[in-house]
């Protein structure tokens, strides 16, 4: 089956995508290899991260395609399979994977939403660096490592207390450079 996907050439797109078995935490366990895949792709096919956030089995993405260039799947297809092969092969994949030379890491589809306007941008920005807290993994947007919320921070775009009267008076986590 083919899904109609929304194919915009330089458009902005929020995705999220999530692990085929949502109980392992391999996004965050192997964050490493997760960003190698990142950088090797957008080392051949272009394209802005202008927010993201990992979580141990989901991420999500808004992505600035470059103009004349609409092929987010692509990019996906490239990012899942150079993650799926850095990792060892430890899962059960049932034989309609096995057929397709797929390992069963990712869940094969990913919701994908065209942003619209900068109003659109903002709330889907604020979802993505406030998703740590919404799902209890820190109580404090700031204290979950793996989010651009850092840089947003660092650039002076979002406050340091930001998602929080309870972020203010203490210790702000700083990722390593």
């Amino acid at each position: 089956m083919r899904y109609r996907r929304t194919l915009v050439p330089g458009g902005t797109f929020f995705f999220t995508l999530a692990l085929a078995d949502r109980s392992q935490y391999l996004l965050t366990e192997h964050i490493d290899a997760l960003r190698a895949s990142f950088r090797r792709v957008k080392a051949r096919h272009p394209f802005e991260i202008v927010a993201q956030v990992v979580l141990p089995d989901h991420l999500h993405t808004v992505w600035k395609l470059p103009e004349g260039d609409a092929d987010y799947p692509l990019r996906w297809a490239l990012i899942k399979s150079s993650f799926s092969r850095r990792l060892p092969a430890r899962e059960t994949i049932p034989l309609s994977r096995r057929l397709k030379r797929e390992r069963a890491v990712w869940q094969r589809r990913y919701w994908e939403h065209r942003i619209r306007d900068e109003e659109d941008l903002q709330r889907h920005v604020d979802y993505i660096h406030f998703n740590p807290v919404k799902h209890g993994h820190v109580s404090c947007a700031v204290d979950w490592p793996y989010s651009s919320i850092h840089r947003y921070i660092r650039d002076g775009v979002m406050p340091l207390d930001w998602g929080g009267e309870a972020c203010t008076a203490r210790p702000i986590y700083r990722p390593p450079n």
